[in-house]
Order: C-alpha cells, then sequence, then structure tokens
C-alpha cells in the first residue's frame, strides 16, 4: 500500500512538472507578444504571473524532500526524485527568461525594443521557444528517449536564429545605435538560454532512462548563467 502510494506521488509529480512547462510556455508567448506590440499591461502580467512558477518549483521540490525522507528511494526511485528537482529547477529558470523579455519591453514602452526588420526573427524565436518548451513537456510526460534526442536537435533552429540576430546587431550596416544593440543582444540571449534549458529537461529525461548524462554538454551553458538571472 505504502509502495503504491508513492509511486502515485511521483506520477503527480512529472504531472507537475508537466504543468509547469505549460506556464513557461505561456509565459514566453505573452513576453514575446508584449515584446512585440510594446504592450506595458501584458509585460506587467508576464512579470506578476512568474511567481506562480517560482511557488510551483518550491511545492514540487518541498514533495520530493519529503519523499527522500519518508521513503529513502534507490536506484531508478532516487533517479526519478532527483531528476524530477533539477527539471523543475530548469523550467524555472525559462520562466525568468520569459520575465527577462517582458522586462525589456516594459524598459522600452511606449516604444519598441526591436526595430522593424527584426520583427520577424523575434517572432520566429518565439515560436521556437513555444515548439521546444511543448516538446518538452511531452517528454517528461512519456519518459520517451527518442523524443528527447530529438529535441536536441531541434535546438539547432534557435542557435542559427541566435547567430543570424547577433550578425546583424554586429553588421557594419546596423543603424540603430547602442541600446537597441544591446537590448537586441539580450533578448537573443533570453531565448537561445530558454531553449538550452528544454534541452537540459531532455537531457534529464535521458539519464532517467539510461543513468547517462552528458555533464560536459551541461556545464558548457553554466557559465553565462548569470548574465541572465540578474537582469
Amino acid at each position: 500500500m505504502l509502495r503504491k502510494a508513492f509511486h502515485a506521488d511521483l506520477d503527480q509529480i512529472a504531472q507537475d512538472l508537466v504543468d509547469m512547462t505549460l506556464l513557461a510556455a505561456s509565459a514566453m508567448a505573452r513576453a514575446t507578444t508584449a515584446l512585440l506590440d510594446a504592450d506595458v499591461t501584458l509585460a506587467e502580467s508576464v512579470i506578476d504571473a512568474d511567481a506562480e512558477i517560482d511557488r510551483a518549483r518550491e511545492d514540487l521540490d518541498e514533495r520530493c524532500f519529503g519523499l527522500l525522507a519518508r521513503q529513502q528511494p534507490v536506484a531508478t526511485e532516487l533517479r526519478i526524485v532527483v531528476t524530477a528537482m533539477r527539471m523543475s529547477a530548469d523550467i524555472e529558470r525559462m520562466g525568468d527568461l520569459a520575465r527577462h523579455v517582458a522586462k525589456v519591453a516594459r524598459l522600452r514602452y511606449p516604444g519598441s525594443a526591436v526595430p522593424a526588420e527584426l520583427r520577424g526573427t523575434i517572432l520566429e524565436m518565439g515560436h521556437v521557444a513555444e515548439l521546444i518548451v511543448a516538446q518538452a513537456g511531452s517528454v517528461i510526460a512519456a519518459r520517451d528517449l527518442d523524443a528527447a534526442l530529438t529535441l536536441e536537435r531541434e535546438d539547432d533552429a534557435m542557435d542559427d536564429l541566435h547567430r543570424d540576430l547577433f550578425g546583424r546587431v554586429t553588421s557594419p550596416t546596423w543603424s540603430h545605435g547602442t541600446e537597441t544593440a544591446v537590448d537586441i543582444t539580450l533578448l537573443g540571449r533570453y531565448y537561445e538560454r530558454y531553449a538550452d534549458h528544454a534541452v537540459s529537461i531532455a537531457r534529464r529525461v535521458v539519464f532517467l532512462v539510461t543513468g547517462e548524462y552528458d555533464v560536459e554538454a551541461e556545464s558548457s551553458h553554466e557559465d553565462v548563467e548569470d548574465l541572465v538571472r540578474e537582469f
């Protein structure tokens, strides 16, 4: 009976992680709209709603710690609990990145932070971000190893958009000044890091299924985390 309740708790934690990805997806979608439409009311709502993702992470982590203390899981069950806490941290950071995008929209209101010729690129980055986080939620729900590996490959689309954006900002023909260049550089990084965290979730699912984790690939992204966390 106790083991059945334990596994029900694990299933609920997985569902809660999926629900968190939905919150992160909504946050980035609304942040992108606020950015492109110079909608300060929508931007404020994204900034305020980030607290909901933070609370969801705190609640999930608290329940995971409770399971560790009460059930003392081992082997695969231990991997599930520990991996869930790491994934909740990834999703919470995705929410933070959506908040950062909304903060740029608020900072430049009533103007727009995005020049007209870059609106299409930013819009596409928003679409890719939404697609990747939706895939991350599906990977968590199904523990689908093939889908996890596919998600990591699909992150290449975001990397390509980021490189294109950076190339246009650093081009000799750039005519929008330093302030806008900084805004666009930060925005590009926020979207790229958002996708990186979705990839991190996929890698954690691979670890959950196989017991193997690419530590080197993960650490290659951590050296710039403070840039987006402190904005």
